[in-house]
């Protein structure tokens, strides 16, 4: 008898075949002498759309809802229905005698294959591939461990009541705010909530309020001091307080008070997650959170250089320390090769910093794998991201950063004021930092910065100070007052968005503390592997937009926000399903206790909609009406640009005005729109710049910049077809079948 493997992607599944040995070809599988390999194509079962279970809900209609089906069917999804039928086959197939689960390691993966052999009615014993990289050594050791099937039960059903409280919630509130205002509108158990901390973030802006500063500096024997108030803050907001200090000190002699010497280490950062990846491609980058975990995919899926992106766990376990060195190996690439070949030269440990069985849950940290990979095979947005993984654990590998920090105090009139000096000893992990800028990569600052908070400024020397003893003299000859304002904090990026939803208590303000310990818990909005596709549906459904590099509310979500029942859009709410959940797949609670809950409260939001007297209105039609149906047109501002969209769903014209380009502006340097069609496609910038797309061409030739009639094609290729993709959320399809 032979076993069955169903993997998740076709890539996956054609690797898993050529290492166990199967070369026979056929329509979507290939064959061995023991094993047949088949896949997915992602999910090829979904849950039944509402049609499907009467006529009661083939019309949207508020006294239809709410939908609660005693049981929620699975159907199989028609575009991949083809492969559906080839997996179904196999799995009946007389000399099948096993079934091995080797779809994703996580929830989702768990739940692909499930649906599947559901589906099919297939009752074969079953196993669980379970493995976090895609490499040969990686396949062959999974396949001498497998798992019982069974052991991942509670898995199962933890994505199952995950799937089917999206289907309850987001179904059902998305038809009672559609029907009830005339519009496009939809809410979910977290896309809402997210879009709540943006709009708390836009109203701390919006109210704060700048207060000034002041600090002082003084100059003696060639260093610059620090003025130190009595709670050593190197500021203060009383300018009259100030302005008394430096009266004081002026032309007048210090001592010396106190001299402390300290030797310091800095450890190298943790390994990333998906999350933190994703936050750092965004800032050095721009890279959405959604490119980001595409390019991971391809070196996952396609290169076999990293292991599985989908993680939220920042450490190692210690089975994965024997593998170090060959890791190491091959990460000897572009700017990496001379220091990996010095680490090879000592026995690589796994340090308590990043190696940890405790804290990792179904998956370790990204790492690279034991498959090199010439960088030039890789496209510039794979190479970088394959780049900061490489770096990241390169860092950790290497001894903490050694430095003397040297501080030393003068008291002058009775007010304090300091200066440090800092002599790296040993650079460490910190040499990283010279490679990264040699391969392009430059870390950067978390741009973060609190409002109601004070900067002290920098008064700390990189290299020696001046030799100084105790009891010395120090003469303030010049003296300044600097001066300064309170931030109000920046507006999200796609970067902070991600850290917010990962620890909303961090960005919001809850009276119960209950509730904040509650949020660090669960992990907060969504799971690693569904935030960035929460971002995207976000700006997909125009409630959300993009100045520079800025998130913002747009009306449209704006007023979702007023109209979506309260508890809807509340973080704790959704963090606390997600603790449920979490709890459904460790076995400490039970699906069907989480799903009377679900029901019970997609009743509630049902009856809130539709009580609200609470209205919707476009404020972004045009004048223009649609070719199609003679409906006014809506001016949206998609992520990439701007565009025309029928308010009518089920019409679904939309013309795209402009492009955001990445052809910079000759005057602000700033970036440049494409606007109009064929011939007369033109540049324009906010600075008032307009260029034909001609002039623009013919300009890049002869400076050299290179912009050839190919690459010009290729870009108006991927504009055509990004035009093409869907721009409305998750239920896109239910509003296509929308009868207003």
């Amino acid at each position: 008898m032979k076993s069955l493997v169903i993997a998740e992607k076709p890539s996956v599944g054609r690797d898993i075949a050529r290492v166990l040995g199967c070369s026979k070809g056929g329509s979507g599988f290939l064959e061995g002498k023991d094993y047949v390999v088949t896949w997915a194509l992602g999910h090829l079962v979904e849950l039944s759309d509402p049609e499907s279970y009467g006529e009661q809900w083939k019309t949207w209609k508020m006294e239809t809802l709410p939908m609660l089906p005693e049981h929620l069917e699975i159907q199989v999804i028609k575009k991949t229905g083809k492969q559906y039928q080839t997996v179904k086959a196999q799995m009946y197939r007389k000399d099948i005698g096993e079934l091995i689960i080797a779809t994703d390691a996580g929830r989702e993966g768990e739940l692909v294959a499930r649906w599947i052999i559901k589906k099919a009615g297939v009752k074969k014993p079953m196993k669980r591939l379970w493995i976090s990289s895609v490499t040969d050594q990686a396949i062959r050791q999974g396949f001498s461990h497998l798992k019982d099937a069974r052991e991942y039960q509670k898995l199962y059903e933890a994505a199952v009541a995950r799937a089917e409280a999206d289907w309850l919630v987001g179904l059902n509130a998305t038809r009672a705010l559609t029907v009830k205002h005339n519009a496009q509108l939809s809410c979910g158990r977290v896309q809402t909530p997210t879009l709540a901390m943006i709009a708390k973030r836009e109203s701390q802006i919006k109210e704060f309020r700048p207060k000034a500063y002041y600090g002082l500096k003084a100059k003696g024997s060639g260093v610059l001091w620090s003025w130190k108030s009595k709670d050593n803050s190197a500021s203060t907001y009383s300018g009259e307080t100030i302005k008394k200090v430096q009266e004081k000190v002026t032309n007048s002699t210090g001592t010396v008070e106190e001299i402390k010497t300290k030797d310091q280490k800095s450890y190298a950062p943790q390994l990333y997650d998906l999350t933190s990846l994703q936050q750092d491609a965004n800032r050095m980058f721009g890279f959405s959170a959604k490119q980001t975990l595409d390019y991971m995919q391809h070196l996952y899926e396609r290169y076999k250089v990293v292991t599985y992106p989908r993680t939220d766990s920042r450490y190692l376990t210690q089975d994965i320390v024997g593998t170090l060195p060959e890791r190491v190996k091959a990460c000897r690439v572009g700017s990496y090769g001379n220091l990996c070949s010095r680490l090879l030269k000592s026995p690589i440990k796994g340090g308590k910093s990043f190696v940890d069985d405790k804290k990792v849950s179904d998956h370790h940290a990204i790492i690279p794998t034991e498959q090199g990979i010439s960088l030039s095979e890789l496209e510039y947005g794979e190479r970088k991201i394959y780049e900061l993984v490489i770096s990241r654990f390169l860092a950790a590998l290497l001894p903490p950063c050694e430095y003397q920090q040297t501080e030393v105090t003068v008291l002058c009139q009775g007010e304090r004021f300091s200066v440090k000096g800092k002599v790296i000893k040993k650079s460490g992990w910190q040499e990283i930092k010279g490679i990264q800028a040699e391969a392009g990569i430059l870390p950067e600052e978390d741009e973060e910065l609190p409002g109601n908070t004070v900067p002290g400024g920098k008064d700390e020397v990189e290299g020696n100070l001046p030799e100084f003893t105790k009891g010395q003299k120090i003469m303030f000859t010049e003296t300044k007052i600097t001066e300064g304002k309170t931030k109000p904090p920046l507006p999200f990026t796609e970067a902070t968005l991600l850290a917010a939803m990962e620890n909303p208590a961090k960005y919001m303000e809850h009276a119960d503390k209950g509730l904040q310990k509650t949020l660090g818990e669960t992990g907060g909005l969504g799971t690693v592997a569904t935030r960035a596709d929460i971002i995207e549906k976000l700006f997909n459904s125009f409630m959300i937009e993009k100045k520079d590099k800025y998130i913002h509310l747009t009306s449209k979500g704006r007023q979702v926000l007023e109209l979506a029942p309260q508890g809807l859009t509340s973080p704790e709410l959704t963090a606390r399903w997600e603790q449920q959940l979490a709890d459904i797949a460790k076995g400490k609670a039970r699906k069907k206790d989480f799903e009377a809950e679900i029901r019970s409260y997609t009743a509630d939001i049902v009856k809130d909609i539709a009580a609200s007297s609470k209205t919707y209105r476009h404020d972004n039609l045009t004048g223009k009406k649609c070719p199609d149906c003679g409906k006014l047109l809506l001016e949206v501002n998609h992520k990439n640009g701007r565009m025309l969209v029928c308010q009518d769903r089920e019409c679904g014209y939309r013309k795209t005005l402009s492009r955001t380009t990445n052809a910079r502006c000759p005057q602000c340097h700033k970036k440049m729109e494409l606007v109009g069609e064929g011939d007369g496609q033109r540049f324009t910038c906010v600075c008032g710049y307009r260029e034909k797309l001609s002039a623009f061409e013919k300009r890049k030739k002869e400076s050299g910049g290179g912009v050839s009639k190919k690459d010009v094609s290729k870009y108006m290729n991927k504009m055509k077809q990004e035009a093409k993709e869907p721009i409305n959320n998750a239920f896109a399809d239910a509003f296509a079948k929308l009868k207003l």
